[in-house]
């Protein structure tokens, strides 16, 4: 966990060490799309921008995204979906940090290499607009999953302490 040594933009906090995550998890393959915060939340609290339900799902709070955990791990239920002692929540920094340079070492999933970023991220130099825009319309991560180093902030589990 944490950032290595000369990535640009690297915090004095960022010091990379040796986590151990003790319980197994999954993780969706994209940030939650519009479509899905309506159907379990019933609210649409993004501002007006470009069209789709795809768009990742933007202007939720902390205090938001765990409450649509709550609700979605409501709903699986209910539909026996999901089994006994699951649940759907924030996953942590640490897991997070994991799955997002699919357990790699270095600065990105992809290797060190910046300039391969557009390849993989929707960011500031490599987007139209200031706005979310659509899920999977990159490369995604090794392990599967799309749009971990751009687009939208993901909340983590112990980002509001």
């Amino acid at each position: 966990m944490g950032s290595p040594v000369g990535e640009t933009g690297r915090g004095k906090d960022e010091l990379q060490h040796r986590v151990k995550i003790t319980k197994p998890y999954w993780i969706g393959e994209t940030e939650v799309t519009r479509k899905h915060w309506r159907d379990v939340m019933g609210t649409t609290p993004w501002t007006a921008t470009i069209p789709g339900d795809d768009v990742a799902a933007t202007h939720v709070s902390w205090t938001d995204a765990l409450e649509f955990c709550r609700k979605l791990t409501e709903l699986e239920r209910a539909a026996g979906r999901l089994p006994a002692g699951y649940r759907y929540i924030l996953p942590t920094e640490a897991e997070w940090e994991l799955e997002c340079r699919a357990g790699s070492k270095a600065a990105f999933c992809f290797g060190d290499d910046a300039s391969k970023l557009g390849e993989y991220a929707v960011f500031d130099k490599a987007r139209s607009g200031t706005h979310a825009h659509r899920v999977k319309q990159r490369k995604p991560n090794a392990w599967g999953l799309f749009d971990v180093h751009g687009n939208v902030w993901e909340w983590c589990l112990d980002s509001a302490s």
